[in-house]
């Protein structure tokens, strides 16, 4: 289901006379004057609702005799709101891509050769600097303090800066003397 689906769906449902006719039309199909009287609304009321519940796909009509029968579509509803929202990918998507856009730009900005050309300042943008760093990094790879200090001084001359950063972000443990990469 889109995004677009899914909200056009909360928002149809977050009408308390729409939510009301939902509930009427769980329980047995019906017209409009008999939900109009049931609801104590306008027929006029009802009749605008139930068409914005019919756009949503909630609802369908079919004439009989001299009515138009209303039936919700409980196929739509079955749905836990989880799955609902988790289906809806247009926007996840694009928010993935605008990161991967901006961690490109960061790296860009403050890498120069393969070496950090300055720490940035703020922490987002730092992370995103060490975690390019960490990539260096071999996992598993138990390395002694020297050693971590000879890959960090690729990067930067301040390899003590960085490697308490890295500690602190959880990208490095330290455990008596020792490194590795988390």
């Amino acid at each position: 289901m889109t995004e677009e689906r899914v909200l056009q769906l909360f928002k149809c449902l977050a009408d308390r006379s729409r939510l009301r006719i939902v509930q009427s039309l769980l329980r047995e199909e019906m017209y409009v004057e008999r939900l109009a009287q049931r609801l104590g609304l306008t027929p006029a009321t009802i009749s605008f609702h139930l068409k914005k519940l019919e756009e949503a796909g909630l609802v369908t009509s079919r004439p009989e005799q001299y009515y138009t029968m209303y039936a919700l579509r409980q196929e739509e509803l079955t749905l836990p709101v989880v799955d609902l929202i988790a289906g809806a990918t247009d926007q996840a998507s694009e928010q993935e891509r605008r990161e991967a856009e901006y961690r490109r730009k960061v790296i860009e900005t403050f890498f120069e050769y393969g070496r950090l050309k300055a720490i940035p300042a703020q922490r987002k943008k730092e992370r995103i600097c060490l975690e390019e760093i960490t990539k260096a990094l071999e996992p598993g790879r138990i390395y002694t303090e020297p050693e971590l200090n000879d890959v960090l001084q690729g990067f930067h001359e301040d390899y003590c800066t960085l490697r308490r950063d890295m500690i602190s972000e959880g990208l490095l443990k330290r455990e008596k003397g020792r490194y590795e990469k988390s």
